[in-house]
């Protein structure tokens, strides 16, 4: 069996493909049991972010497996194999758990060091599960993923400074602006991005925040934290009109401003920021041919952010050592799960005989009392589990070695395992 991972991300893809690759929140569910469906992978998790579409499996054959995975890929960005081939990478065994390990790090992020990836690979290994996507060893890869980007945060400075994308698209707009004091911002979705961006404008002193959202409820919970106000999508040009700078970060999938939107908002030819972090894109490329309109998106930050990637470059050396770190350790859980099925059925050999011994003697000890019985069954469980603990130790530590190998079928040999 193979981990592998099969995908495209913002090295791979421009924005364009990432944008009808991406899988909105609400139908990941549903890509997890489609996957699961196919006759080729065991295991399936779908990791998808504003930079990224990832799918991890476990199968038996890669290449099946890579058809399989590319296939539903074709089908989600409504390309064929040939178009989507040029921005297709894959990975199996050592290099796909390194892989997933150091997106988790932060190493494979836009913003390097990034803290978003963490609770977006969480979020994606929670929903596999859920969905029985996720069983033994894609459970096992995420667990260590999160560990291994824990880690990376915990004990080097990769995350200082600018460390996500919705605090980077904030920091890019004021470097544009020479400031943000004095500045009405309008936010446009209130969503895991919308947060951030959010909590990064209050700290940049904007003057006013509006937050706009096609759910007014909880609009109105993330304006309330930065004591802004909340609109519903049905007052966007209200909004639009007052406004110097809108950061949109919708989750929708389609144009939520458009330029018809910012030309009905009447600015007097007011100079509009206008920065998208959003995947798929929510502003109408149109609106950046507008009269005194800057319109900036992913790939606009992606440059940005590579200005200050030397900040924090000189931590990569260390968090490789981390991940390096925690392939060994998967490693070694992983073979040492090898040896499981096997210690359980010489444990439960071992029961049947004691079990059957405790039959054939039944009728001698019928005359113990229930204390004495219980002594008796404490008694031979103990020899047992005291007889079978080196033996179960050894098979766990030289799991998937040629001395493991032997091991294992010495033991099937001479206590007649199947």
């Amino acid at each position: 069996m193979s981990v592998v991972v099969i995908g495209v991300n913002h090295r791979s893809a421009p924005l364009a493909v990432l944008e009808r690759m991406a899988i909105a929140p609400a139908d990941l569910a549903k890509a997890i049991v489609g996957l699961s469906m196919r006759d080729n992978l065991r295991e399936v998790a779908v990791l998808s972010t504003c930079n990224r579409t990832e799918v991890y499996a476990v199968a038996e054959r890669f290449h099946p497996a890579y058809a399989d995975i590319r296939d539903f890929l074709c089908e989600l960005g409504s390309l064929s194999a040939d178009e989507l081939h040029p921005y297709l990478y894959s990975q199996h065994d050592e290099a796909a758990v390194r892989h997933l390990l150091e997106v988790s790090a932060g190493l494979h992020s836009a913003v390097l060091g990034e803290s978003e990836i963490l609770g977006q690979v969480r979020h994606a290994w929670q929903v596999a599960r859920r969905e029985g996507g996720v069983k033994a060893s894609l459970d096992l890869l995420f667990r260590d993923a999160l560990r291994t980007g824990k880690r990376a945060r915990a004990e080097t400075a990769i995350g200082r400074g600018t460390a996500s994308i919705s605090h980077a698209a904030v920091e890019m707009a004021t470097e544009l602006l020479g400031s943000l004091a004095g500045r009405r911002v309008l936010v446009v979705g209130a969503g895991e991005m919308g947060v951030g961006v959010t909590t990064a404008l209050h700290r940049a002193g904007a003057a006013e925040i509006v937050v706009a959202n096609r759910s007014p409820e909880r609009g109105v919970r993330l304006a309330e934290r930065v004591d802004g106000r909340a609109v519903g999508l049905n007052e966007l040009l209200g909004a639009l009109a007052t406004a110097d700078v809108v950061l949109a970060c919708t989750a929708s999938g389609a144009s939520v401003v458009t330029a018809a939107d910012i030309v009905a908002a009447d600015r007097a030819q007011r100079p509009l920021l206008v920065v998208d972090i959003a995947v798929p894109r929510s502003v109408e490329r149109a609106a950046g041919a507008l009269p005194d309109v800057t319109l900036l998106d992913l790939d606009d930050l992606r440059d940005w952010a590579d200005r200050g990637l030397a900040l924090r470059s000189a931590e990569t050396d260390r968090v490789r050592e981390i991940v390096d770190e925690e392939l060994e350790h998967f490693a070694l859980e992983s073979t040492a799960r090898q040896a499981a099925p096997l210690v359980a059925q010489l444990h439960e050999r071992a029961e049947e005989i004691r079990a059957s011994e405790l039959d054939r003697f039944a009728g001698r000890l019928s005359t113990l009392d229930p204390a004495g019985r219980e002594v008796v069954e404490s008694l031979t469980r103990t020899i047992v589990a005291k007889l079978l603990h080196n033996p179960s130790v050894r098979l766990r530590h030289d799991a998937g070695t040629p001395q493991g190998e032997r091991n294992a079928a010495a033991v099937s040999d001479l206590f007649d395992l199947s």
